[in-house]
């Protein structure tokens, strides 16, 4: 908005060039989504203890979870709030992968926020009915790779492999359901790690870092060039979209931080999934994001190792409880030495998939 209402005036006052400028768009976004989250941030946190809209905690989870009972959920509105009012201001609004993240966040949002409101009132932790979740995510994300098919480009259906300088396949109108079933699974692989205090939101950050450079690079055709990646043309206006979301996280995190004050729920980690899984097949990262994405992967990894193994054995389990983290806890790790190790790992993930730009 404010690059179509300030940049047209630099040709009066030469210094306003600057909001032409990824860089500066940027950084700016990422600011004001912070401030809006740390000023927005106690009001709501209020608001959801006065409406007593607190979590309900799985009662066969680690006794120490049993404390945070009660806790207000639902702090992911926070962040969508953040971000929506950054990329709006920011953003160029005549970018339609912006408009396409912006739709899949809110579309998430507003599944995980039915989702967490339903938990809060009845007082348990089961939320909409798994298949009626399923559904409408998968709805939300066909509506978006709709969207991105109708204006693909040469390279929006190929799909590119990390250390490979060409694609390995040029998927057509397959690539439909692939990419519903990346902004999806990743969606839902958030939800599973959102589990512990700031967990989750230090590994998006972690994560989102890693895109903002991608999109950056990919939106370049001189970068893209030289190190062999696909160019996509207005890509790179998404790093102003990752920056806002990175200040969103950071300024959520300031409350959600042990010992948290706020959760994000559903309606924050689904939205946030998916965004990350829309963002993949945008800058056509698809495979990359199991590397940047390493410990979601791991804590989806070990839910189905645990259940299949569980089935198999007729009750005999490989960990000692699933999700990852949890089985680390029970292990007698503290809270918040699990989330530093995991964001460590996270940190480490996005440093080996950036590398592989260059080994190819």
């Amino acid at each position: 908005m404010l690059l179509e209402w300030v940049y047209p005036l630099a040709r009066f006052f030469k210094p306003l060039n600057v909001f032409k400028y990824l860089s500066f768009r940027s950084a700016y976004a990422a600011v004001t989504a912070l401030l809006i989250a740390f000023l927005v941030g106690p009001a709501l946190i209020e608001w959801l203890r006065r409406l007593k809209f607190g979590q309900s905690i799985r009662v066969d989870g680690p006794e120490t979870h049993q404390a945070k009972s009660g806790t207000p959920t639902m702090g992911g509105v926070l962040i969508i709030v953040s971000v929506v009012v950054a990329v709006l201001l920011w953003v160029d609004l005549r970018n339609l992968y912006g408009w396409t993240c912006l739709g899949v966040l809110l579309g998430f949002g507003g599944i995980g926020f039915l989702d967490d409101w339903l938990k809060i009132k009845y007082r348990n932790s089961d939320g909409l009915p798994a298949r009626l979740k399923f559904l409408l995510q998968v709805a939300v994300a066909t509506a978006a790779v709709v969207a991105l098919y109708v204006t693909r480009t040469d390279d929006t259906t190929k799909l590119y492999v990390p250390f490979l300088k060409r694609a390995v396949l040029d998927l057509g109108p397959f690539y439909i359901p692939l990419a519903v079933t990346v902004i999806v699974g990743w969606s839902n692989a958030v939800n599973l790690a959102d589990g512990l205090d700031g967990l989750a939101t230090g590994l998006v950050i972690m994560a989102l870092i890693a895109f903002s450079i991608l999109t950056y690079l990919t939106g370049r055709s001189d970068w893209a060039g030289y190190l062999n990646i696909p160019f996509i043309r207005g890509a790179g206006e998404l790093s102003v979209f990752n920056l806002a979301l990175i200040g969103a996280c950071v300024g959520f995190l300031w409350f959600n931080s042990h010992p948290a004050e706020v959760f994000m729920g559903d309606v924050g980690s689904l939205s946030l999934g998916g965004v990350l899984g829309l963002m993949s097949l945008i800058v056509k990262k698809e495979i990359l994001l199991l590397i940047i994405g390493g410990v979601f992967v791991l804590q989806v990894a070990s839910v189905i190792i645990q259940v299949a193994y569980f089935k198999l054995t007729k009750g005999k389990r490989v960990f000692r409880m699933a999700p990852l983290h949890h089985h680390f806890e029970l292990k007698g790790w503290k809270e918040t030495k699990v989330v530093v190790r995991f964001w460590i790992l996270g940190g480490l993930f996005a440093i080996i998939a950036l590398s592989t730009l260059k080994i190819q």
